[in-house]
């Protein structure tokens, strides 16, 4: 049989068994379409790169959605704002036929039985979860089994590896004992723990902390390309450690580290990967919808069969291809679910941040709210200060008793 033919008999018989990670999708649903499914064919998205038909055409059998909001959110709406996407990735999965909604290692390997695209819902930035470990296990409850520490900004509780936002600049340890906190939680409710977007430090105190695999969801090598946001060698032999995955991320900035790249280079990240800690911690994480480029020959879901050619033609076996496709992050998963059933008789955890670390107004001070419920209440006009002198107070008083005293009168006559 002719290289061709063998490339082709591969991706044509294998590559239906294909699970990615960190596709975008619902946040452009929300760019582009308002969260409005019923406007839109979930079969044709021409603005986006994703849609159901080409996940079909590039043989996926199970895609991982991330539930991302925007950093400036962060000590605003971010729970909000998730939850609206998380329900948009409900709908999705639930309302097409195509598509089925799974939360476990055991209903993805059902919905493979059935033909069906398994949909994982991931959350992409630990700020989503407002520094609240309940907020985490209710996210949890939805469905959400993956969530990054950080996206490219610090929460009070761990350092991101990009410089693009001014939050929380002031924080000294890259993983503080919150942020540990998150980490057991996670591992006790069988939720993948995702490193990608953290800085190195961050990265390597989540490996030294958790019980559970770890991911990196979509990030790339930094020995090729020399961005924050891909894995140095020394890192990824942590990884291997850990028993986690590296899934190889598209973006064509940490490609190439250029505005351009091709499916060679991305090929170029497998081999060095695999060359550091083997074909068994890698995985496909792409980031589909989540980059403004990606490289020529890979610009969207379809095109997978391409890299797949690319990799058996650089003497890939068809064993190492099977478990980058789909075993490895099943490995990972299932260690997870693992964990947590090993954790079961632990009770949810109770830990609260520091008050005093979290910069965010918006948040209710209790303590202040049981005062104001006990003063007692008077009325009050809408001033432009929005204060009230004890004068005004007791002009406001004068005012009731006044009117009380004319409708008493009124109704006397």
């Amino acid at each position: 049989m002719s290289s061709r033919k063998a490339v082709t008999s591969f991706s044509m018989h294998s590559m239906r068994h294909l699970l990615v990670l960190s596709s975008l999708c619902p946040t452009s649903l929300r760019a582009h379409y308002h969260n409005s499914l019923s406007e839109i064919d979930l079969h044709n998205l021409s603005y986006l790169t994703i849609d159901i038909t080409r996940l079909k055409a590039g043989h996926v059998q199970a895609q991982m959605f991330a539930a991302f909001v925007l950093c400036p959110a962060q000590d605003k709406d971010a729970v909000r704002l998730t939850l609206e996407q998380i329900d948009v990735i409900r709908r999705m999965c639930t309302e097409h036929q195509e598509l089925e909604l799974v939360t476990s290692t055991e209903e993805l390997e059902n919905a493979e039985k059935r033909r069906k695209i398994a949909c994982l819902i991931s959350i992409e930035g630990g700020h989503s979860i407002d520094s609240s470990l309940p907020t985490l296990r209710m996210f949890y409850r939805l469905g959400v089994r993956s969530m990054t520490i950080t996206h490219n900004c610090n929460t009070p509780w761990a350092k991101t590896s990009s410089n693009l936002y001014t939050f929380y600049q002031s924080l000294d340890n890259c993983l503080t004992s919150f942020g540990k906190a998150v980490v057991e939680e996670m591992n006790r409710l069988g939720m993948i723990v995702d490193i990608s977007h953290t800085s190195w430090d961050t990265a390597s105190a989540v490996l030294n902390h958790t019980k559970a695999p770890v991911i990196f969801s979509h990030s790339s090598s930094y020995f090729i390309c020399r961005s924050h946001r891909n894995v140095p060698d020394w890192l990824l032999h942590e990884l291997k450690q850990n028993g986690g995955l590296i899934m190889v991320n598209f973006h064509t900035n940490f490609v190439s580290c250029e505005d351009k790249a091709n499916v060679f280079q991305v090929a170029d990240h497998f081999d060095h990967i695999k060359k550091v800690i083997g074909a068994e911690s890698i995985g496909f994480g792409a980031d589909f919808e989540g980059a403004p480029t990606f490289p020529q020959g890979l610009d969207d879901v379809s095109k997978y069969p391409h890299l797949i050619q690319e990799l058996l033609q650089r003497n890939w076996t068809e064993n190492d291809l099977a478990n980058v496709l789909r075993r490895n992050f099943l490995r990972v998963f299932r260690e997870v679910e693992w964990v947590c059933d090993q954790l079961n008789v632990t009770l949810p955890s109770e830990t609260q941040i520091p008050a005093k670390g979290v910069e965010n107004l918006c948040r209710l001070n209790l303590k202040l709210a049981r005062k104001l419920q006990q003063t007692p209440s008077s009325l009050t006009f809408n001033l432009p200060s929005g204060r009230t002198s004890r004068a005004q107070r007791g002009a406001a008083d004068l005012l009731i008793l006044a009117t009380v005293l004319l409708l008493s009168s009124r109704f006397i006559d």
